[in-house]
């Protein structure tokens, strides 16, 4: 039986210090992403990005408000995120597609049932379902949180036996990343409480932070599947958690039994 994973890519992941579109980085995740479909397992992409793609084709000389920028960007940039998500899957003969959803598709009901089964039915295919929010029509209080909580919904919809969500740092430290004195923690059982090292700060082109992280992994976590957070910016990172994660640092909230 396939080992079935989610992979959400955060945007600090894929963009670069300008605020574009780090494509590099892209192609060596895509790479890795293609090694664990090799090897069995089962990959739904959980992929920001949309709006680092569209400011990266788009340049606008008059202002623009802050929703009014996400729904540009986001609009212009999901199609090129795609486009290239379709190109550098298609070296491998992977077939891709594309779900944008909302948080109102995760109310109990129809739309539900419809986004699981469309989902299910691209696996069956063994096409790879990149999933992101429909940015252009979500807004204000409709909106995901951010992504993290997007791909731990996702994570439950689909039963997925692991949830790895890609940051910038290699998980959660009892003080600042930065401080030598912290220390990365390894091990969270069901039972921890670590809201004490957790700071309610956002990512520097995303919405999320670690506090949206550690909130995610934790209801995830009682829902009976692993979370992994890990620093995606890692050569091989991917690979390496499937091969021997106790040689990678990460931060992994063990699975509610």
């Amino acid at each position: 039986m396939k080992h079935r994973i989610v992979i959400k890519i955060g945007s600090n992941v894929l963009t670069r210090p300008d605020g574009k579109l780090d494509v590099t980085r892209m192609s060596a995740l895509v790479d890795q992403v293609a090694w664990l479909r090799r090897e069995d397992y089962e990959v739904i992409l959980v992929s920001s990005g949309a709006v680092a793609c569209g400011r990266r084709e788009l340049t606008v000389d008059h202002s623009l408000d802050s929703v009014e920028q996400r729904q540009l960007f986001s609009a212009v940039g999901q199609v090129k995120l795609v486009g290239l998500y379709y190109d550098l899957f298609r070296e491998y003969g992977i077939h891709v597609g594309q779900v944008l959803t909302m948080k109102e598709n995760f109310e109990p009901g129809e739309q539900y049932l419809n986004q699981r089964a469309c989902m299910t039915v691209m696996l069956e295919n063994d096409v790879l379902p990149i999933v992101n929010e429909n940015d252009t029509v979500s807004v204000t209080e409709l909106m995901f949180t951010d992504n993290d909580e997007l791909s731990g919904l996702i994570a439950q919809m689909m039963k997925a036996d692991t949830l790895i969500l890609l940051s910038n740092i290699d998980g959660i430290y009892t003080g600042h990343p930065d401080d030598p004195a912290s220390e990365l923690i390894r091990q969270v059982s069901p039972q921890s409480d670590l809201s004490q090292y957790i700071k309610a700060e956002k990512s520097a082109f995303g919405r999320g932070g670690m506090h949206s992280k550690y909130t995610t992994a934790q209801k995830v976590q009682h829902a009976g599947i692993r979370v992994i957070i890990a620093n995606g910016e890692r050569e091989h990172i991917l690979i390496d958690l499937a091969k021997n994660k106790d040689n990678v640092p990460h931060t992994e909230f063990e699975p509610c039994n």
